[in-house]
């Protein structure tokens, strides 16, 4: 089964994804900051992880990305940014970062599925 990590500092956004990734096959797990994030990642090892950027704390969401894709027991994760900062220097820096997707808030649900299903399809 594949596992799925939500890092958001905002529990009802949390909530909602939960909810809309309920009814696929996902385990899910669930961090409310960067660093804690970060640990969570190297604890569960998930597919993917959805990762808001902008977040209080130690670490921002582009902090952690660098350090997944930094660590190479962590760089095959794949990284989704969730932002509500959609200008193009704002997706550059997502990029910059080691982003494989970048979404802009707010998104559909049927949009974060299908996002997350085109990069869990086998290569």
């Amino acid at each position: 089964m594949n596992r799925v990590l939500i890092v958001e500092d905002q529990s009802d956004i949390r909530k909602l994804i939960r909810m809309t990734l309920e009814f696929e096959a996902y385990e899910i797990h669930e961090a409310s900051d960067g660093a804690s994030g970060l640990r969570m990642a190297r604890a569960v090892m998930p597919s993917i992880m959805l990762l808001d950027v902008m977040m209080p704390g130690e670490m921002d969401g582009l902090q952690v990305c660098q350090a997944i894709k930094g660590d190479p027991h962590l760089r095959h994760i794949k990284v989704v940014l969730l932002t509500a900062r959609g200008q193009a220097r704002d997706q550059e820096a997502g990029r910059a970062a080691g982003a494989d997707e970048y979404l802009v808030k707010p998104f559909s649900p049927l949009q974060l599925i299908d996002t997350i299903e085109r990069l869990m399809a086998p290569a």
